[in-house]
């Protein structure tokens, strides 16, 4: 059967329930975003945003320190103040407008694919102003495709089975980026990775990490509600009371240590905002110029699709064919995040993956990343309050998260390799790769090859054939560059 690319007609992002009469005397709050409607509370929505928020703050350290240690073609880095407040400028706004405007738990931030694809691919050839106006035509592409019904259609279009290695891939991922981030797994000496960073788990992180996440589990495992932000209040305490009475300095702790310094308000630096320039790309030619943005584009897309299909699964927001109602304005949203980081000057907004935390913490509505949106827009004036919670400890959330995203494997018919294998590849070649795009690429491919191998070319789709293409290009662009002579 030909893959169908509709959307489902019973429901929309206004009425995203289950469908059941809306009971009289509602707050207007529960009626905008639905609360009852997904089965939620105001409470569960506030916990959520909160839980989402103390999971990705990180970003606010970690991207001024990727932005910033890149000198453009002229020799010119931007400033660190300026770019901390660039960052929860542009979280700020685009996950308010998530919240507002898509009504689904998603918070989005400045993404470290596109910043690390910026400092490696873009700035060494063109000034920071030329790389974030590349930033907004990128954008500008994806919205152009959510306008069309293009990237709701691709969506729409791939088959079930790997929307759910999908859901377990990212969730894999994620568990990865935070046994990483914890100091858990380190990169090995002869080996690709091992325990820790020597090969055995040493330092107070470590431990914070190790315990935090043991109370959560145990937490969860006694159903307690809001077991994710308890574990991370709790085990940001004790990491605080560790570093003041047992002397632990930022070497310790590989960075930033938990502690307030100085004044908790700081005011915010505007300076890069709007600094966006188009043109002047000679001295690499309007080729390199395309193909920059068709790799932006490239990640920004599948990178956000796979984890919208994620955490929507894992939120109960996809009816039984995983399809999302009302997903065209969450996909508008995320794809203005591209212009929007631009002209704030903190590169490509994208939905986080640690959206999951938020959503492992019951939100299921808009609500959650209006609380979550609103936390980033504080940070202009507080940031130094994030560096209370330790990136180990935020960790653990993430591992968490991780582990209830694999519950879906229970719906993967194992048996029939025709669906087994591009699953596999999904799952393993995310978290392998460290890249989430590539593992949907492998997927894709693989499905389509084995159907057309099985002769069941009508089970396979018009969309999933071009998808199919667009990803033989995306393996093969270094060759297909040196080919075309660009830089």
């Amino acid at each position: 059967m030909t893959q169908q690319s509709t959307e489902p007609t019973t429901t929309t992002a206004e009425d995203a329930g289950d469908g059941s009469r809306q009971p009289a005397g509602r707050s207007w709050l529960d009626r905008y975003f639905h609360i009852s409607d997904r089965g939620s509370s105001i409470a569960r929505e506030m916990r959520g945003g909160i839980t989402t928020f103390m999971a990705m703050c990180y970003i606010l350290l970690l991207n001024p320190v990727i932005l910033g240690s890149v000198q453009d073609i002229h020799k010119n880095t931007l400033a660190h103040a300026g770019l901390v407040t660039a960052t929860a400028l542009g979280a700020a706004i685009c996950t308010l407008l998530m919240g507002f405007i898509g009504k689904v738990p998603l918070a989005l931030a400045a993404g470290l694919n596109v910043s690390a694809a910026l400092t490696t691919q873009v700035v060494p050839n063109m000034t920071w102003p030329q790389a974030m106006g590349m930033c907004v035509m990128y954008g500008v592409v994806i919205c152009l495709l959510v306008v069309t019904g293009l990237r709701e259609m691709v969506m729409n279009a791939i088959p079930l089975a790997l929307k759910h290695a999908i859901t377990m891939g990212i969730g894999m991922f994620v568990a990865l980026i935070g046994l990483v981030k914890a100091g858990f797994v380190g990169k090995g000496i002869g080996t690709p990775v091992t325990l820790g960073a020597t090969g055995n788990l040493s330092g107070w992180p470590v431990l914070f990490f190790c315990l935090t996440l043991l109370l959560i589990f145990m937490l969860q495992a006694r159903k307690v509600p809001g077991a994710i932000l308890i574990g991370i209040v709790v085990g940001s305490v004790f990491s605080i009371a560790a570093t003041k009475l047992g002397g632990l300095t930022a070497k310790d702790w590989g960075g930033t240590p938990p502690a307030l310094n100085g004044s908790a308000v700081s005011m915010p630096d505007f300076g890069l905002f709007g600094h966006v320039q188009f043109g002047g790309w000679g001295s690499i030619g309007a080729l390199s110029v395309g193909m920059i943005v068709f790799t932006l584009v490239l990640a920004g897309f599948f990178d956000a699709m796979a984890t919208i299909i994620g955490v929507g699964t894992e939120a109960k927001l996809a009816d039984d064919k995983g399809r999302m109602p009302g997903l065209s304005k969450a996909l508008f949203v995320d794809g203005a995040g591209g212009a929007i980081g631009g002209l704030t000057g903190s590169s490509g907004q994208t939905v986080f993956i640690e959206s999951a935390s938020g959503v492992g913490e019951g939100a299921r509505t808009g609500l959650s990343s209006v609380v979550t949106g609103l936390l980033f827009a504080a940070c202009l004036f507080f940031t130094p309050v994030t560096q209370l919670v330790p990136a180990q400890v935020a960790a653990a959330a993430l591992v968490v998260i991780g582990s209830m995203m694999m519950s879906v494997a229970g719906h993967v018919d194992w048996s029939d390799r025709a669906t087994s294998i591009p699953v596999f590849l999904t799952v393993a070649l995310m978290p392998f790769t460290y890249q989430i795009t590539t593992g949907v690429g492998a997927g894709v491919i693989a499905y389509t090859a084995i159907k057309a191998a099985q002769g069941k070319w009508r089970e396979i789709g018009a969309f999933m054939w071009v998808l199919t293409g667009i990803f033989l290009v995306y393996f093969s662009l270094h060759p297909i560059e040196q080919w075309l002579g660009v830089k």
